[in-house]
């Protein structure tokens, strides 16, 4: 993900997960907020729960990855919010992608 596709602001953070639509499974909650702008910005959630600081970015880096990979496949005009829930910490990478990647589909 480049910086221009991340959303940095905590008020913009904060204003997507109280006032948007959600999707979930049982890996993800994917929050999507409707803009006018074409370019997609996402955000990465995940909460101390988890895991120590390790186990978090190891999670971040692999959802950044996936997002990388999957990008094409989000719709514009949005910005997205994606928290991690506790089964993904387990999780192999390909099986994260796979909910990932199904969790994008439902939102088409």
């Amino acid at each position: 993900m480049k910086k221009q596709e991340v959303v940095k602001s905590k008020i913009d953070f904060n204003t997507i997960i109280k006032n948007s639509p959600f999707f979930k499974n049982k890996s993800f909650v994917l929050y999507i907020r409707k803009k006018e702008e074409t370019n997609k910005k996402f955000g990465i959630a995940v909460s101390k729960k988890l895991g120590n600081a390790v186990v978090r970015n190891k999670l971040k880096r692999q959802v950044r990855a996936i997002i990388d990979e999957l990008k094409e496949d989000f719709p514009n005009y949005y910005d997205y919010i994606i928290m991690i829930k506790k089964s993904c910490v387990d999780l192999p990478f390909i099986n994260m992608k796979k909910e990932l990647k199904d969790l994008i589909k439902e939102i088409k």
